[in-house]
């Protein structure tokens, strides 16, 4: 019996485009497929304003919402004749969505009403391809007490982990998440902080480019302690336990507030520091589990900024400090792999969620299923 295929779809924080990636999942996860899909600038302004309060929010979100399934759909098919796979091959599509806001307990909300939304419509996707699709993964864990995020943890202890090896898996995406593996067990997961949203975004200001490629500028500026101290004095960096945060924490108001407190700084020695803010977060969290970490593997964008993972590298010396492709699967891709693994356990009704990581009083099946139309009779 074949191995049964999924594909995964993820868009994160950074707003670049959709991943997909065609999967095998069994005893084991292959990547068989990938494809990065554009996102039209129109829609990724669209996602921005949505993803901030606003007016008249319903009447923005529901066309955005369908345009998104559109786009989704679309990403999903074009992987498929890339990989000459007929849609009737693939078992089920698992799909992220689009986070436009995520307020679980941590951010100060009475548990009862915590509450995360990702955009994407599901019954678009599964009508416009034909395939199944589960999506919708975090409010169960919400709804059982969890921050509902970061969900990758328990993916990354079922494929990387490996005993007798102390690992974190580090995803580096908008926001950055470490998962904390001692041997096969799943110590715990949670987001640092800011990865490369803040960094993208100043660099748009100044410099007109949508990322610091292999992070080049930040490399040639100066960390200004006194920037760098202003912006740890957030709480969130001195939580500890389950938590997870976004770019309703995060964000350039954020920052400006920080600079607007200094004597002017050169943007230029400004993204210096978000790079070393990202690489000490993470070194923080990582420490903060207690667990003598032998290995750090990266995931995600920032996988591939040079100057990062240099930082990061200074923060935790007495580590291998590598990428996932060392474990086989390319970085850009574990995200939307994880995913796909989700509508797996989704369809076989085994938990998604690590109440380790996220704070859920238990074990949940996690995502709802969107039935697909092919072969189906009256």
């Amino acid at each position: 019996m074949s191995t049964p295929l999924y594909v995964g779809l993820m868009s994160g924080t950074s707003l670049d485009a959709i991943d997909a990636a065609l999967v095998e999942v069994g005893d084991s996860v292959s990547l068989l497929g990938t494809c990065e899909y554009p996102i039209p600038e129109t829609t990724r302004a669209d996602i921005a304003r949505i993803s901030a309060p606003g007016n008249d929010e319903i009447e923005h979100m529901g066309p955005l919402d369908r345009t998104l399934g559109t786009l989704f759909a679309d990403a999903t098919l074009n992987l498929l004749r890339q990989a000459n796979i007929a849609p009737a091959a693939v078992t089920a599509i698992g799909s992220h969505g689009q986070t436009i806001r995520h307020r679980p307990a941590s951010s100060g909300l009475p548990p009862e009403q915590a509450f995360t939304l990702q955009i994407g419509d599901p019954n678009t996707i599964a009508e416009r391809t034909g395939i199944t699709t589960v999506a919708d993964f975090r409010r169960r864990d919400i709804a059982a007490g969890g921050e509902g995020a970061p969900l990758a943890p328990a993916f990354h202890a079922a494929v990387f982990s490996q005993p007798a090896r102390n690992r974190a898996i580090v995803n580096i995406g908008g926001i950055a998440n470490a998962t904390v593996l001692q041997g096969d067990i799943l110590i715990g997961g949670f987001d640092t902080g800011p990865g490369n949203t803040l960094l993208d975004h100043w660099i748009k200001r100044h410099k007109g480019s949508t990322y610091d490629r292999d992070g080049g500028w930040s490399a040639e500026g100066i960390p200004q302690p006194g920037l760098l101290d202003a912006l740890f004095q957030d709480p969130y960096f001195a939580r500890t336990g389950p938590r997870s945060t976004g770019k309703e924490q995060f964000h350039l108001q954020w920052l400006e507030r920080a600079l607007d407190e200094l004597d002017a700084i050169d943007p230029q020695d400004v993204q210096a520091t978000l790079a070393e803010l990202t690489a000490q977060s993470i070194a923080l969290g990582i420490k903060s589990a207690g667990v003598d970490i032998d290995e750090v593997y990266v995931c995600g964008g920032g996988a591939l900024n040079t100057d990062l993972m240099r930082r990061l590298y200074r923060q935790l010396p007495h580590t291998t400090l590598d990428t996932t492709d060392e474990l086989g699967i390319d970085p850009q891709w574990v995200e939307a792999a994880a995913f796909a693994w989700l509508a797996h356990r989704n369809l076989n009704t085994l938990a998604g969620n690590a109440p380790v990581v996220t704070g859920a009083c238990d074990y949940k099946v996690l995502g709802g299923i969107y039935p697909g139309g092919l072969g189906l009779k009256a």
